[in-house]
């Protein structure tokens, strides 16, 4: 199983819906998407604001921003299902169609998981990925790599340096897959399906 993080920066470019429609065709029931927060999240940051909620209420707002963030992926093309359950997200795997994975339901279920905004799509991507055994984890950026050669092996240390990845990823991050960083301009490398060495040709793979 892959799983894909589509991040809610992507939101109103034209890349995102070439990745949804790229992973929709590739999928064969092998990719679930872990949507971000977008501007669903940045709602829940400004209430915050407005009413100094704790922040245990302030990571279930925001785990529902990324409920509806994925509730609007899967409005931007017909062919995606929505899972929220590892039951559901086995069952459309075996329908064999590409999934987008609700995350609350799951992750409120979880008292392990810290109740912070370092926990972010990046780190539940993780999360996810050591839950239903995924084998790939592909982080799917709006920022720009320019500063890093391609390919190469990043340390997580540097790309949280560089504000890629959340301060908590490392908490979730195992070696039990293999995690990389991609621009989203790269939908390109997908479009002949799930190929590990062009990854390796054209990706940073994170170490730890």
């Amino acid at each position: 199983m892959w799983i894909v993080k589509l991040g809610g920066s992507l939101l109103g470019s034209p890349e995102l819906p070439r990745w949804l429609e790229t992973l929709v065709k590739i999928s064969d029931g092998q990719v679930v998407i872990v949507p971000g927060g977008g501007l669903f999240a940045d709602a829940v940051r400004d209430a915050q604001q407005r009413t100094s909620v704790s922040d245990a209420t302030a990571h279930e707002l925001a785990l529902l921003a990324m409920d509806q963030f994925g509730l609007l992926l899967a409005g931007m093309n017909s062919k995606l299902v929505t899972a929220s359950s590892e039951l559901e997200i086995a069952e459309r795997g075996w329908q064999h169609r590409c999934i987008v994975w609700l995350p609350s339901k799951m992750v409120l279920a979880d008292d392990s998981v810290p109740k912070s905004w370092h926990v972010t799509s990046d780190s539940l991507s993780a999360w996810l990925a050591n839950k239903i055994g995924a084998k790939q984890l592909v982080l799917v950026k709006s920022k720009s790599l320019e500063g890093y050669s391609k390919p190469a092996n990043v340390s997580l240390q540097n790309l949280q340096a560089d504000d890629l990845i959340d301060d908590a990823f490392a908490d979730f991050f195992t070696g039990d897959y293999q995690t990389w960083v991609v621009n989203k301009l790269d939908d390109g490398l997908f479009e002949q399906g799930l190929n590990l060495p062009l990854l390796a040709q054209n990706c940073l793979a994170v170490t730890k």
